[in-house]
């Protein structure tokens, strides 16, 4: 029985060039799935540093290039998270992608919405330069922990509920949904997948892919699903050297240039 074809999947918090990152498992999510348009949610980088990014994460966004191929008839959308930030101008030349700061669109007469959430998250944009500095700590953390990286995904997970991110980022989502007539807002940044319903509007965050339970959404004629990802046998396939574009090109960080972020919206 075929998979069904769904209108949009949405992927978020991947942060490539982090030990923690399931970029091979994101990989496989897409290749078994079938979608019209995908929306990357942010922070699918974990820092502006190419040389971090490992064989896996070269081959994920060796795939986004191949998705993003006009033949594919696939829209790929990127929306620029907290960790992405500088990246525009890279992602555009290294994939083919068009950046958002926020996405909208409308399918089955609904108003969807996705916006990476740290906009919501007030302490983090006060505080942008400490943001920084923490995070080279906590990559430089994963680099002493352990196989499972068991300490620094407990970190992870203690920070957002001693910060309440969750709820803060749902809170300012809803709002903002509100102020842009959507029906469906979409966020990530929390690394937690959870959906609340306020007054009509749904909010959906899509979770992460640095613990060992990633998570990501789909949208179509069953409704907004929430999808946990589940480890199963993997099977070879032929697609496996099309998806390889990038693997070992790590030196094309060497020549890449930031450039400043644009504000696009749909």
């Amino acid at each position: 029985m075929d998979p069904p074809v769904y209108d949009t999947l949405i992927l978020s918090d991947l942060h490539l060039g982090s030990e923690m990152s399931r970029a091979h498992d994101a990989t496989r999510v897409l290749k078994e799935s079938r979608f019209e348009r995908l929306i990357l949610l942010g922070d699918i980088f974990a820092d502006l540093n190419f040389r971090r990014l490992t064989k896996e994460h070269w081959k994920f966004l060796g795939y986004i290039r191949k998705l993003s191929n006009p033949k594919r008839n696939v829209e790929v959308v990127w929306v620029e998270g907290n960790h992405d930030h500088g990246l525009t101008d890279v992602m555009s030349h290294l994939v083919g992608l068009r950046v958002y700061q926020e996405y909208a669109w409308e399918y089955a007469g609904l108003r969807h919405v996705a916006i990476h959430g740290h906009q919501f998250d007030r302490l983090l944009a006060n505080r942008l330069r400490l943001n920084y500095v923490a995070t080279l700590l906590y990559l430089q953390l994963q680099k002493i922990d352990g196989k499972r990286k068991a300490f620094t995904r407990l970190i992870d997970r203690l920070n957002t509920r001693w910060l309440r991110l969750s709820s803060k980022v749902a809170a300012g989502a809803l709002f903002h949904a509100r102020l842009r007539k959507a029906d469906r807002i979409f966020c990530g940044h929390t690394h937690v997948a959870m959906h609340e319903e306020r007054d009509g509007i749904h909010y959906y965050n899509a979770g992460g892919w640095v613990d060992e339970s990633p998570a990501y959404i789909t949208i179509g004629r069953q409704g907004v699903e929430i999808h946990q990802y589940r480890n199963q046998p993997e099977e070879s396939s032929a697609d496996d050297s099309a998806t390889a574009d990038f693997t070992g090109d790590a030196e094309l960080a060497e020549s890449l240039t930031y450039g400043p972020t644009g504000n696009r919206r749909a």
